[in-house]
């Protein structure tokens, strides 16, 4: 009778194995239930780099983009967006895009170097790349200060200088407290100050060479908000018109999708960038969750299965 009580199995023992075994197949369910819904959802996250419809406050729009391969590619060398700011860039240095009117095709630039009626300080040399697809806007005025008077610009035979309605301009510009930033006082005599005209002087492909220029810095007027004869209330600068024909069916099918137009592959060919970091040669439809509605439903139903497993086993453990 004792042997037999020795050598059957421990009940307690047989109870702990059960218990460890049911432990670890039930460890190994729970972690399949909770992982596998979360495969579902990386494909309607956002993946970095994808193209956005805002820079900061400013609205994107094709032919721009926010980043390379977003919008036109004849676009994204001379405009990103970097830090919530949008820039344009050219061979003389990056500026702020202060805003874009999509129904005129133009935008407005600011080089935080420029002269102001509150500000005035040597200034960089502008240029704008011939082969860009921006010019100037005819009503931009610009003038050069602090000039030498040998400057080119004085040559009375080459006739770079407004020497009418600029004088005025001129005037108002040296009358700011701003020119004791170049070593004027208020006031001063207008002698050094020439205001080019735009429709000779300035358009796609032409550069303000102020060393060669010999002037110690530029201002931009593209407008005088209503009063111009108030200094500080003009509109500094510099606004420059965009070619509008690079919009086509392919873009349009595109953002009718829910997809941003840009670029891909060393040849820059057109690509519709979902906004599921996904790819697309034609557009979105079936390939960005986020627009056909079924998003949801993809995650809630693993989500729901594997919740009621769950429910079930800890049920059944206990």
């Amino acid at each position: 009778m004792m042997q037999s009580d020795i050598n059957s199995p421990c009940p307690l023992s047989m109870l702990l194995h059960m218990r460890s075994w049911h432990w670890l197949l039930t460890h190994n369910l729970i972690t399949l239930f909770l992982i596998y819904p979360l495969l579902a959802i990386p494909s309607i996250i956002p993946l970095n780099g994808t193209c956005h419809d805002k820079c900061g406050s400013i609205p994107i729009s094709f032919p721009f983009g926010s980043g390379f391969g977003c919008g036109h590619p004849d676009f994204s060398r001379y405009i990103n967006c970097s830090s919530g700011i949008l820039q344009f860039s050219t061979g003389t240095g990056s500026y702020t895009i202060s805003s874009i009117d999509y129904a005129s095709n133009t935008l407005v630039i600011a080089d935080p170097l420029m002269s102001t009626c509150s500000s005035m300080q040597n200034s960089g040399s502008f240029t704008l790349d011939r082969a860009s697809p921006f010019s100037i806007m005819p009503n931009n005025i610009f003038v050069l200060v602090g000039c030498s008077t040998t400057s080119p610009v004085f040559d009375r035979n080459a006739d770079f200088c407004d020497t009418g309605s600029g004088l005025n301009v001129c005037r108002g510009l040296y009358s700011c407290k701003g020119v004791t930033g170049i070593g004027l006082e208020p006031n001063a005599p207008i002698s050094t100050c020439c205001v080019y005209d735009p429709a000779t002087s300035l358009s796609s492909g032409y550069g303000l060479d102020l060393p060669k220029l010999q002037c110690s810095s530029y201002s931009a007027i593209y407008g005088f908000g209503g009063n111009e004869g108030d200094p500080m209330k003009w509109q500094y600068g510099i606004s420059l018109q965009y070619n509008d024909s690079y919009y086509s069916n392919s873009c349009k099918n595109c953002e009718d999708s829910g997809g941003f137009c840009g670029f891909s592959g060393s040849d820059e060919s057109f690509a519709c960038k979902c906004r599921n970091g996904v790819n697309s040669t034609i557009n979105c439809y079936g390939r960005g969750y986020g627009w056909s509605g079924t998003s949801r439903h993809k995650i809630q139903t693993p989500l729901t299965i594997g919740g009621f497993l769950l429910s079930w086993m800890i049920i059944a453990f206990f």
